[in-house]
């Protein structure tokens, strides 16, 4: 059977790589079909995972926040040695309610510091910008829209650098992946520099998959959104309703991966693309995976991208890592 076939009538021209386009058309033509998790934040995506946040059992935002208030000191100490000013970079800053925070207290230490919040949700820039206004308006906030790479300020010879990657973001990424990006970072960032990663750590497995599959229905609804992004974006004719969501845990990989399940043999067309894919019923559409990580693990991976791995804050009960890693 084929999977992936014209639309009648319909033409388009290839899209460029890196686009919704591109990656949509790329994924739902792979076997196993697969979406990239970056484009769950449109608006009201970005709103189920401020929602996501806030669920008993997602641990990993209430146990990063509860680190970088307990070693928000430590972390400057360990990130920013000695007086320079820094301009502290957030890859994928989000609502910016943790790194609040962080800039709070570092400003009570006697920092000085300006706040480079990146990502590609110029409504998440919005609402951080005005929370920051009300909460800390001292505090200059330049925000970067766009991917990371092309948006990367020029370091200035006065300041240093401290680039953010929290939530457990790295974990998104496969091995090879998670290795180019770091040796990207560490192009960006010169001998001194430093990355603070946020890092879930493996667990009991089922602490892990309740993170990932609650029975709120909001993790699910957050997939979905998906769908409708693309029909939104794309000119699809998905019914989301014939998809549901299905969330997996493999302790011996340490890996969590988020599905979402064709429920009968259809055809999904795209104006845009001028394509039509089918799905067997059964068949999935992979949409994430987060990486459960071990120190040593993460020791290697560092050091192996070019950075010297420092100071590390873990919570032991629910296992996370807040890792300081310096630019050799």
């Amino acid at each position: 059977m084929h999977r992936v076939r014209e639309a009648p009538a319909q033409s388009a021209p290839a899209p460029l790589p890196g686009t919704l386009a591109h990656d949509a058309l790329t994924g739902l033509s792979a076997q196993p079909k697969r979406l990239p998790s970056k484009y769950f934040y449109d608006t009201r995506g970005s709103r189920l995972f401020e929602q996501i946040m806030r669920l008993p059992g997602y641990y990993p935002t209430r146990v990063e926040a509860a680190l970088l208030r307990t070693h928000a000191e430590a972390l400057l100490a360990e990130a920013a040695p000695g007086d320079a000013p820094i301009e502290l970079l957030e890859l994928g800053c989000g609502d910016g309610s943790k790194t609040l925070t962080l800039c709070r207290a570092w400003l009570k230490a006697g920092a000085t510091l300006v706040y480079r919040p990146m990502d590609i949700s110029p409504q998440a820039l919005d609402r951080l910008g005005a929370r920051m206004a009300r909460q800390l308006p001292l505090l200059p906030v330049r925000p970067l829209c766009g991917d990371y790479f092309q948006t990367w300020p020029i370091p200035q010879a006065h300041r240093r650098q401290v680039a953010l990657f929290l939530g457990s973001n790295l974990g998104n990424f496969t091995d090879a992946e998670a290795h180019r990006f770091l040796r990207r970072v560490r192009v960006h960032l010169r001998p001194g520099d430093s990355l603070v990663l946020g890092l879930d750590l493996r667990k009991d497995p089922h602490t892990v998959l309740a993170a990932y599959d609650d029975p709120e229905g909001v993790t699910a609804a957050f997939n979905l959104n998906l769908l409708t992004r693309l029909n939104r974006e794309l000119g699809m004719d998905f019914v989301p309703d014939a998809f549901r969501h299905y969330a997996s845990y493999c302790p011996l990989q340490g890996v969590a991966r988020s599905y979402l399940v064709s429920q009968a043999q259809q055809t999904v067309h795209s104006r845009v693309l001028g394509r039509a894919f089918d799905f067997l019923a059964g068949e999935v559409i992979h949409t994430e995976q987060s990486q459960k990580y071990e120190r040593a693990g993460v020791q290697a991976m560092v050091e192996a991208c070019g950075f010297a791995m420092g100071a590390w804050f873990e919570d032991r009960a629910l296992p996370y890592a807040l890792v300081v890693c310096r630019a050799e």
